[in-house]
């Protein structure tokens, strides 16, 4: 643990970094919630929705502790909002939170977490496969513990995956049995017979799942189409070519899609083409159905293994990756009146119920 004093030097240079930031690009001088953050902004112990549950001031900080989180989305910010609510109940006005938000550019999550290893801070969370990537590049001391992350062998290339990253880095990952989503598919949809995946290239974990899901599918009988984008520009064309040869698409945990969920619901509605989706987020923006974890409690269990690490209860590099403790089967109601379709049992619950 590092002295307070030198905590608060480092935090009046991280700010001063950031309002050079501001600055330069015109932005406002208004505070935001963790969730509303840019790259430009950084939030004085606040959580998503605004409460500083138990959060310390800067003065009072026993531990200080750098969230970066890749892009603002419901997914991410429930996974923030967990991880900060749990530290707090457990160190109430002991940590002190600084959390940025990279707006969606990997480029920002190197800048946001070299100003936490700068800062020597007491640890990084990373919420989302870029933030990781940038964080583990950045720091071999500093413990960094992920949330939203599918694989880590994936997002970490590393071999001989046993459970268990080791050294600095550790966390949870928000994978949903990928079996369990392509029988769902088949469920929903016993007469189609091609699926296309839209996802995001540059996310690692996007294409794992597109890679493993492809197989399960397969499986089902079905023929399996891959649609990437590189990022945003291209999502609205690639949705488009992916209705026009597709009966269903699947979208997995993809946070480039996750942010972009209106404009592919505006097409796949218009086209009658129904989405399965990875997640309860990108489900309710543009899908039907969906086999979801909550990522509240995935950034909550986060939370509880940073208590862990801040208090010397536990080292990070013997923690194992943990699981989101139970998946759940949901369906967007308003989609599926919308396109006609029929839930085909009542395992699923109306997402918001």
């Amino acid at each position: 643990m590092k002295k307070n004093v030198t905590k608060i030097l480092a935090l009046l240079m991280a700010l001063a970094m950031v309002l050079s930031f501001a600055a330069c690009s015109g932005g406002s001088d208004d505070k935001t919630t963790a969730a509303d953050n840019t790259t430009a902004d950084v939030t004085d112990g606040a959580n998503p929705s605004g409460a500083a549950k138990g959060a310390a001031s800067k003065e009072d900080a026993k531990y200080v502790v750098g969230v970066c989180q890749l892009v603002q989305h419901v997914a991410l910010d429930a996974a923030t909002q967990g991880f900060m609510d749990a530290i707090n109940e457990a160190l109430p006005g002991q940590v002190y939170f600084d959390s940025q938000n990279a707006s969606g550019e990997p480029a920002n999550c190197t800048t946001i977490v070299n100003g936490f290893v700068s800062g020597e801070y007491d640890l990084i969370m990373a919420n989302a496969t870029p933030a990781l990537q940038a964080a583990a590049a950045a720091t071999e001391t500093i413990p960094v513990l992920a949330t939203s992350i599918t694989d880590y062998a994936s997002a970490l290339e590393i071999d001989g995956w046993t459970g268990t990253v080791g050294g600095n880095v550790s966390g949870t990952s928000d994978l949903a049995p990928l079996d369990q989503q392509a029988a769902m598919v088949k469920e929903w949809f016993p007469d189609a017979s091609t699926v296309g995946i839209i996802y995001c290239t540059a996310e690692a974990n996007s294409v794992y799942q597109a890679e493993t899901i492809k197989g399960y599918l397969e499986a089902e009988g079905l023929t399996v189409n891959f649609y990437s984008f590189t990022d945003s520009n291209d999502v609205s064309s690639v949705t488009q070519k992916a209705c026009d040869e597709s009966d269903v698409i699947y979208i997995p945990t993809d946070n480039t899609a996750a942010s972009n969920t209106e404009a592919i619901a505006n097409i796949v509605l218009t086209e009658k083409v129904p989405v399965v989706a990875g997640e309860e987020g990108i489900c309710k923006g543009c899908g039907v159905c969906t086999l979801s974890i909550s990522y509240y409690d995935l950034g909550y269990e986060t939370g509880k293994m940073a208590v862990q690490i801040l208090t010397g209860a536990a080292d990070i590099s013997t923690m194992p990756v943990q699981f989101a403790a139970k998946v759940t089967k949901e369906y967007n109601a308003a989609n599926v009146e919308a396109l006609g379709l029929t839930v085909p049992s009542d395992e699923y619950v109306a997402i918001g119920e």
